[in-house]
């Protein structure tokens, strides 16, 4: 009897030990000192496989020459590894053409990891780039001077419907400037009006509307082309307006895409000199970094606008200016034309990170953001069939949307 409660005493006390290695989850008993398995990002594990120069090609967004797929386009996608192509007018002649070069594009960049942005701009109005046999969506003010959000948002879905007819996944549109100085001809009609907050309530439904589609919209000309004389086009544009003014009035349309969580946006060339005296906004950490990042909490991928534009080739280089743009916190910079300025750029930027002033940490915030994009709208090397009977179908919903308004 006594070896039999001893017995007893020891299984009960060897119970207790083992059990005391174990807390009790809801119904289940897992060990208190087993490590929790880290959850794998899928994005960190594609950049972890990725060389220095496929990261280097994400940061480029380049603009070809030709109507079908060329030699140096091959070269841009195969051995630069360019992360995205924009058309212009010369890329274009009509729908059947637009769709097969893209076709091309995609076809050629199978071979690599990441699928291509295939951008455009296309505002309506007078910014247009798509094929004639598309009806051209109204300007920016003729869709603001109605104030109709259920219209705007339609007018988005249109922009939304047109550019991914033709294959592309990206639209540079639309415009947040408000339009603040008559002397302004390079924003014009293209904006939505005069006013912050009619600016905003209308650039948010078309937003929604080319997002629809699942097209990206890139907003733009951050932070703000409207109250300038200048066309960046030509010269560099220059702002007296100090931070206050413009917490108040040029930024208030981007906060409100912000805090409807836009994935991309465009910054213009333009120096504010009560703000960053020494750079535009597209080379300027305080502009990009700062107030972008930081005080409005954009998280998306940031796009320089065209950096053989006037504005950057007038006053600086172009390898110098990229370098600097993407030191102060741009993703991807974007080149609209010259096969061997776009070499330029990639090969200093490789020589940039091989120097030290360039980080591959800081390569690789940019490339998640892209990557994070990309996988969100989840872009593809698949080929885009032709149906003419869709443009009729597109153009018909557009007639019909402006009959209600008119």
């Amino acid at each position: 009897m006594i070896r039999r409660k001893i017995f007893i005493t020891l299984l009960f006390i060897l119970v207790l030990a083992s059990g005391c290695n174990y807390k009790n989850n809801g119904d289940s008993m897992e060990p208190k000192n087993k490590v929790e398995s880290k959850k794998v990002d899928p994005i960190e594990e594609s950049i972890k496989k990725m060389t220095l120069e496929e990261k280097i090609g994400q940061l480029i967004f380049v603009g070809i020459d030709d109507t079908v797929i060329s030699e140096k386009s091959k070269e841009l996608i195969n051995k630069y590894k360019v992360g995205g192509i924009i058309l212009f007018k010369r890329n274009i002649v009509d729908s059947e053409q637009t769709i097969k070069l893209m076709n091309s594009l995609k076809n050629e960049n199978s071979k690599n990891p990441v699928p291509l942005f295939l951008g455009i701009d296309q505002e309506g109005g007078k910014v247009s780039r798509i094929p004639e046999e598309f009806i051209v969506t109204p300007t920016g003010r003729e869709i603001g001077s109605t104030n109709d959000k259920d219209f705007a948002f339609k007018i988005g879905s249109i922009l939304g419907k047109q550019v991914s007819y033709l294959g592309l996944n990206l639209d540079f549109a639309p415009v947040l400037d408000i339009y603040s100085n008559a002397k302004n001809t390079v924003i014009g009609d293209r904006a939505f009006g005069k006013d912050e907050n009619v600016v905003s309530n209308i650039s948010t439904e078309v937003i929604k509307g080319i997002n629809s589609q699942n097209i990206i919209p890139v907003v733009k000309h951050f932070p703000g082309h409207g109250d300038t004389v200048v066309d960046s086009h030509v010269g560099l544009p220059k702002i007296d307006h100090d931070y206050e003014r413009l917490n108040n009035f040029e930024l208030v349309p981007f906060k409100r895409a912000i805090e409807n969580n836009i994935d991309m946006l465009m910054v213009g060339h333009i120096l504010l000199t009560k703000v960053d005296s020494e750079n535009p906004a597209t080379m300027s950490k305080t502009i990009i970094s700062d107030i972008l990042r930081g005080d409005l909490g954009f998280k998306g991928v940031v796009i320089t606008d065209d950096m053989v534009m006037g504005a950057i080739v007038e006053n600086y280089s172009i390898e110098d200016a990229s370098i600097k743009s993407i030191q102060s916190g741009s993703d991807i910079v974007l080149i609209g034309h010259g096969y061997e300025t776009v070499v330029k750029v990639v090969d200093n930027l490789r020589k940039a990170v091989h120097d030290g002033n360039i980080s591959e940490e800081r390569v690789n915030e940019s490339v998640y953001r892209i990557l994070k994009v990309k996988d969100k709208y989840n872009l593809n090397n698949n080929n885009t069939l032709s149906d003419v009977n869709r443009i009729k179908d597109i153009n018909n919903e557009l007639n019909n949307t402006l009959k209600e308004v008119r």
